[in-house]
């Protein structure tokens, strides 16, 4: 952030202005390789940065919950929804106060405040280091599952025991002393199982597993189809940040004779949308759902999941109509010029960014509190991670799938779907196609959703009296 600031503040740094009223494609001066070279620089390291953060925070705040403890066991269950409401209280102080701020000040200044609010949480983060709950290494879960599957491929030819007890598993004191929570053997994958295999030859970690080890990488591979089926909704996060946003250029953002809306503020309205939603899920709807399902949750966490995602196919049949209508008017007026306004308030969008915060309530913090959950200990930074590589693929996928499009229906001289002109664009065709492939995607997460099997782990009651 301080580099960043610097990009933006210091002339030497910046590109050369080209004034207010030109365009950059109509602007001859271009930023030199230094200057680009400093610019990218600071968006990696920002990158860099958040993937290290990111899973590991939200990973200790839940550690810091004693499962032992039942008043904190159930407190931790509501901890993601409080999370990440926190997250997107931040991000609505950003889409409104920081966005004027940059829009009607200065870039400069909105970086300053951003980078001293980011010092401030550090300085917090530090002090209170020294009361939080900090949880024993139990080495990299790379490594752990690469043993795993190393020394099941090495022994593919061995034949499994009748008896699974007869598997290697680490001794009640060994996992005592290491901390290691023991969990039973399960009947899925169990071409993993050869890894606890006992064989004559030298032991070691890359050709004898213990069981609990085996459990662990099944439990994060047993994810992974459910990771994929989280792919296409995180595309849809990217249009909220682009597309959504450009459709709202096009349309009358005036609020009284002095303000406009700034296109960018529009994010706010998922913001706001999903503050309020997670406050009524939270309070309301999991205590009522608790009284017939007897689930501490209200409902599981994959049925959660399975309301955003198809939330998210409302989202895109509404915001497909929406466009149709948009370019109904523009052509009704004749507009068909890059930059003209069609004569329809900037409120006609408000439903598809509302349905997206509400949508965001039931996916992405059950998404975030299942990879947690399911991971297994020692490995719940892994789990979290999933979701952050959930939102990566979604972006790096989106920019893929608009590029796919732009190439397909360019061909044979037909018109692209989607150009810098959006008057003359058929975003609405776009949208139709989000639907069909968010329709698709669907079947396929409740095909995942029936087939996984939530980790049963085993109860270790000496573990809890050691700690005493």
């Amino acid at each position: 952030m301080c580099l960043l600031t610097l990009v933006v503040s210091l002339p030497s740094l910046k590109p050369p202005s080209c004034g207010k009223h030109v365009t950059y494609l109509d602007c001859d001066k271009r930023a030199s390789p230094f200057q680009v070279g400093i610019f990218y620089c600071a968006l990696y390291i920002v990158a860099v940065g958040t993937g290290g953060t990111k899973p590991n925070i939200s990973t200790m705040g839940a550690d810091q919950f004693d499962d032992f403890e039942p008043n904190e066991k159930a407190q931790k269950i509501n901890f993601f929804n409080w999370w990440m409401f926190s997250i997107f209280f931040g991000t609505l102080f950003s889409n409104t106060f920081l966005v004027y701020i940059q829009d009607n000040v200065g870039w400069a200044l909105g970086y300053v405040i951003s980078t001293l609010a980011l010092f401030v949480a550090l300085v917090v983060f530090i002090i209170g280091t020294p009361v939080y709950r900090h949880k024993p290494k139990t080495g990299s879960p790379f490594t752990n599952m690469a043993q795993v599957l190393v020394a099941a491929t090495r022994k593919w030819n061995v034949v499994m025991p009748v008896d699974h007890e007869e598997l290697h598993e680490l001794t009640l004191d060994e996992s005592s002393s290491s901390w290691k929570y023991r969990i039973d053997h399960s009947s899925s994958l169990r071409f993993l199982d050869k890894a606890a295999v006992k064989i004559n030859e030298p032991v070691s970690k890359w050709n004898l597993c213990p069981v609990t080890q085996v459990e662990q990488t099944k439990q994060m591979l047993k994810m992974v189809p459910i990771l994929f089926t989280t792919f296409i909704p995180s595309t849809l996060m990217a249009q909220t940040h682009t597309l959504f946003i450009k459709q709202g250029t096009t349309l009358v953002r005036s609020m009284g004779p002095h303000f406009e809306i700034p296109p960018a503020c529009l994010a706010a309205f998922i913001t706001i949308s999903m503050l309020i939603s997670i406050v009524i899920y939270d309070r309301y709807f999991v205590p009522f759902a608790k009284k017939y399902t007897n689930n501490p949750r209200g409902i599981t966490i994959l049925q959660r999941m399975g309301i955003g995602i198809a939330l998210h196919i409302i989202i895109m049949v509404v915001a497909s109509l929406v466009e149709m209508l948009r370019l109904s008017v523009a052509r009704d007026h004749g507009i068909f010029e890059k930059g003209k306004i069609v004569p329809l308030s900037i409120f006609i969008l408000f439903p598809q960014f509302f349905l997206m915060g509400v949508a965001d309530n039931f996916l992405e913090v059950g998404k975030l509190e299942f990879f947690y959950d399911q991971a297994p200990e020692g490995m719940k930074s892994l789990g979290t991670a999933y979701f952050t590589t959930s939102l990566g693929v979604g972006y790096f996928l989106s920019s893929f799938i608009l590029s796919i499009v732009a190439s397909v229906t360019q061909r044979n001289g037909h018109k692209v779907w989607i150009l810098d002109n959006l008057n003359e664009s058929h975003l609405d065709y776009y949208y139709a196609l989000f639907t069909v492939l968010c329709v698709l995607n669907f079947v396929l997460f409740l095909v995942a959703a029936k087939n996984f099997d939530y980790k049963v782990e085993k109860s270790v009651d000496h573990l809890a009296s050691s700690r005493d």
